[in-house]
């Protein structure tokens, strides 16, 4: 059998671009708009159809974190703005995919919301929102492939848990829930962590996703039973992490914490002595101080650490620096 690369579609496209109110036996129904994103086509085309298929719900679905991000950014310029986002956990990691990318603007090629793709996804008996795909791929919508990897974005993986920080800081009133195909106490901590509102299943019933969808919006975090006591472990251990290494950062003095800060920025050590009027022998002095409170050896362990912490970049905005230098 022959496979190639999967080429993501980036575009969003609507599968039922429905208004938000609706009038249903003379009463109003508020309308929930659902943004779907799954790199995997024939999973986002499925379950997209299958929950346009409900009264109150309106979806759209994008391929890729910044083809979400435009899709976003777009509904809120146009006064429709999403209230839930599907993301897939391993957004942009799987090598390859099943069928052609979509067109560059395309809507699902079914007719309606009860068409072929709504019964394809509940396989018979509400097989649930993987059950579906897998039934029409023959190997669920992860296809064959795992373990590539995930596209960059301004230097970090675009995966589904990048994509919950990026729409929390564009967005924040957007509720994100994570759909994975395991369950990963680690992963799914992180997600939280990041901002998202629930952490889900991709064998869940559709009944199930539908209820969690509803649930985000009333301010409700959802997460599989099975995963809470892993979960808080992760979380307890994260806080933990973070104490210590405040109590690092809060050792160096305030010229080793603005060095810290240029550091995190990425500066090399030459521009950080023009940014700081220091000499660059001056500069080298701070970043060895601050590697040895710090307890560290490396330039890359002091940004981790300060990180967690809390610590943020020096603003660059509008300045021309240099970058990639050195660092001691």
């Amino acid at each position: 059998m022959v496979t190639s690369r999967r080429a993501p579609y980036p575009h969003c496209f609507s599968v039922y671009p429905g208004s938000f109110i609706r009038r249903r036996g003379g009463l109003s129904v508020a309308r929930i708009r659902v943004l779907v994103v799954d790199d995997h086509r024939i999973f986002a085309e499925s379950l997209a159809a299958a929950l346009a298929a409900e009264q109150d719900v309106d979806v759209a679905a994008a391929g890729s974190g910044p083809a979400a991000l435009r899709c976003l950014e777009r509904g809120a310029a146009e006064g429709r703005r999403f209230d839930v986002l599907l993301v897939d956990a391993d957004l942009g990691t799987a090598a390859d995919g099943v069928g052609p990318p979509l067109p560059a603007s395309a809507e699902l090629p079914y007719g309606g919301a009860n068409g072929t793709a709504h019964n394809g996804i509940h396989g018979g008996s509400h097989g649930g929102a993987h059950g579906g795909a897998h039934g029409g791929a023959h190997g669920g919508p992860r296809g064959a492939a795992h373990g590539g990897p995930a596209r960059a974005v301004n230097g970090r993986a675009a995966d589904g848990i990048w994509l919950v920080g990026a729409v929390r800081s564009a967005q924040p009133g957007v509720r994100t829930v994570v759909l994975a195909e395991r369950d990963d106490p680690r992963r799914a901590a992180a997600a939280l962590q990041a901002g998202a509102s629930g952490w889900v299943a991709k064998d869940c019933s559709l009944v199930r996703l539908l209820a969690v969808i509803r649930g985000v919006l009333r301010e409700e975090t959802h997460l599989p039973p099975a995963l809470l006591t892993g979960v808080l472990r992760e979380l307890t251990a994260a806080r933990k992490h973070r104490t210590e290494s405040e109590r690092l950062v809060e050792s160096l003095t305030p010229r080793e914490r603005e060095v810290l800060r240029c550091m995190v920025a990425g500066l090399g050590r030459k521009a950080v002595a023009e940014r700081l009027f220091l000499s660059p022998h001056t500069v080298r002095t701070h970043m060895q101080n601050v590697l040895g409170k710090l307890g560290v050896h490396s330039t890359l362990a002091a940004v981790a650490l300060a990180r967690r912490a809390g610590v943020g970049p020096v603003d660059l905005a509008g300045e021309i620096v240099e970058r990639g230098g050195q660092l001691a």
